[in-house]
């Protein structure tokens, strides 16, 4: 009886591991299909839906990037309100009139009052204090209206937003299967109506070309457990994200290849700059075979490699001072 019941526990907990082990590698490609990275400091705002992910990304789970570091910024009052400058009145000159008056008086040994010289002096500095706080105002003011119509052409520019994507894409780029030629194959009228689409970048068909050359290059070195090769392709944030993954898949023994890397659809969800530091998000839909085998004796756990799978995510990268594009962010579709 107690052999019986032994057996029985060892094969719940058998199963209870597999099970795990299967649900921990089920969706095992880079991210785990989860959402990590930062995206600056728009790490915590949605991207705007694009026709490959129309429906909203994921928010990020994951990020070294504080959640309320762009909410509350030292020196700046809650709530977008900003401190008024504080602004002096008639009285106000008057008081610091009569006030460096009477230090004067006491200067030179008259006593407080001592340097209004009577009543007639009083009025007098009474007179000359006006005069100079009229002429102060007058002055202001005159500076003001001079600053109000640059003011307004200077907004009326920066409202009008980023202008149409530019053209992207050659007569010689085929039809299907790179990320720029996808979008340069639209016609102009198309990408210029495209709904709420910000490219601060102006990013083109080199960069589009990075961006699918990055995707095929991430997933052959995860699948390889090529470390090094994460780490230039990615940010530091991210890539210890992924040789985090990398690390538990070692410690169950078990082995994840992404391959077969197809790119089906994919356009750009927005593009800006912070400083120096650019960003672009794109929204890509691929086809994939995904399997995780046993390492030690390749024994299939999870996935067909047989078996062509989909996914849609998005994925921001970033480059500093006009330099090489590096993985920033992965968010599912």
């Amino acid at each position: 009886m107690m052999n019986l019941s032994s057996r029985r526990g060892r094969a719940v907990i058998a199963l209870a591991a597999a099970l795990t082990l299967a649900g921990s590698v089920a969706e095992a490609r880079v991210g785990r299909g989860g959402s990590f990275g930062s995206r600056g400091g728009r790490t915590f705002d949605a991207p705007p839906a694009t026709r490959t992910a129309p429906t909203p990304a994921s928010p990020i789970e994951r990020s070294q990037i504080p959640q309320n570091q762009f909410q509350n910024r030292p020196g700046v009052p809650p709530g977008g309100t900003f401190a008024q400058p504080r602004r002096f009145g008639f009285g106000t000159w008057l008081f610091a009139g009569l006030l460096g008056a009477g230090l004067l008086g006491m200067l030179f040994g008259n006593g407080f009052f001592g340097g209004l010289a009577g009543l007639a002096s009083f009025f007098g500095l009474l007179i000359q204090v006006g005069l100079l706080a009229l002429l102060a105002v007058w002055v202001v003011r005159w500076f003001r209206r001079r600053e109000q119509p640059a003011a307004a052409q200077a907004y009326g520019r920066a409202s009008t937003g980023p202008g149409p994507m530019p053209p992207m894409g050659g007569a010689g780029r085929p039809a299907g299967g790179a990320l720029g030629a996808m979008l340069g194959s639209r016609p102009a009228a198309t990408r210029a109506a495209r709904p709420g689409v910000r490219d601060e970048v102006a990013i083109g068909e080199a960069d589009y070309t990075a961006f699918e050359r990055t995707l095929h290059e991430v997933q052959a070195a995860y699948s390889r457990g090529d470390v090094a090769a994460l780490w230039s392709l990615a940010t530091p944030e991210m890539a210890g994200y992924i040789q985090e993954e990398l690390n538990e898949n070692a410690a169950q023994g078990v082995v994840n290849t992404v391959a077969n890397v197809r790119l089906l659809q994919g356009d750009l969800a927005e593009a800006w700059r912070e400083g120096e530091t650019e960003y672009a998000t794109v929204a890509m839909r691929f086809a994939h075979t995904d399997v995780t085998t046993e390492k030690a004796t390749g024994r299939v756990v999870s996935g067909d490699p047989t078996k062509v799978v989909e996914a849609t995510e998005l994925w921001t990268f970033r480059r500093d001072r006009g330099g090489a594009w590096t993985l920033s962010a992965i968010q599912q579709g």
